[in-house]
């Protein structure tokens, strides 16, 4: 007598061409608001800034009139950003954890379930976080270049955004803080460890470029202006330096992410989570 068996039934299977980029990118944005630390980090990053800006514009103002007070080098935008010095490592920390996060409390298996092509996560988790980052970068630089100039203008040494190369300068810093939430951004792509991502990021765009400065010869100065923040810093600046060109140091820093993501993104797609 034989048995016949009724066939299983058959799995529901997610296919990747159901999973449009939109949607990928409407659950990016609302993982990311979901978080407390997205806020946090944030507030954190316009605080820092605002508050060194504060300080260093304060302490200009006192000694602008001081016999040693160097007023032919003595740039009123670049002072004005100073801050942002401090307030880039705020943002490179949330981009970090825009990738290491899920990592970190094994979402990310979930998320590549419902989106099996990896780079379509990594690329909307990469515009949403960017758009962000923006955004928070020009309010930062625009409140800090108004805050610098009030103290400035006391001393009738205050630039405007209608002077040369002034708005291009704290535009700049906005894009300055975004790319450094993008270097934070594909170092957790790359590590894939939030301790280790955050670690590096602060190594790499405040404690080494600080470092490189004391390289001697002229070695050390090709590696200290190719160098990270030393490079992208540059964008700041209105005044000459003997750094890199504003948008040379801004690409060259540029670069620097891109390929720390691109090699962070190959990664994700061929390793298991």
């Amino acid at each position: 007598m034989s048995v016949s068996t009724a066939p299983a039934p058959a799995r529901p299977e997610l296919h990747a061409g159901g999973t449009t980029y939109v949607n990928v990118l409407r659950s990016e944005w609302v993982k990311l608001w979901s978080l407390r630390s997205t806020r946090w980090t944030i507030i954190a990053t316009i605080v820092v800034t605002l508050a060194f800006t504060t300080l260093v514009s304060w302490a200009i103002q006192n000694s602008y009139n001081d016999p040693d007070f160097d007023r032919r080098t003595f740039d009123p935008t670049a002072a004005s950003m100073f801050g942002v010095l401090f307030g880039q490592l705020g943002m490179a920390v949330l981009g970090a954890l825009v990738i290491t996060g899920e990592y970190t409390t094994g979402g990310i298996r979930t998320t590549f379930t419902a989106v099996p092509h990896r780079l379509k996560v990594v690329a909307a988790k990469f515009l949403v976080f960017g758009v962000v980052a923006l955004v928070t970068g020009l309010v930062t630089c625009f409140s800090s270049f108004f805050i610098g100039q009030l103290f400035f203008a006391t001393r009738h040494a205050e630039a405007h955004l209608s002077d040369p190369h002034v708005l291009r300068a704290v535009i700049g810093g906005g894009l300055y803080i975004a790319g450094s939430g993008m270097f934070g951004f594909a170092l957790g792509a790359l590590l894939r460890k939030t301790a280790a991502a955050v670690t590096a990021a602060a190594a790499l765009l405040f404690v080494l470029p600080l470092l490189s400065n004391v390289i001697p010869g002229s070695i050390g100065d090709k590696i200290t202006n190719y160098f990270t923040a030393n490079a992208g810093g540059q964008i700041m600046n209105v005044l000459p330096t003997d750094g890199l060109a504003p948008w040379t140091g801004y690409a060259v820093f540029t670069v620097e992410w891109v390929i720390l993501l691109v090699i962070g993104a190959y990664l994700i797609e061929r390793i298991d989570p």
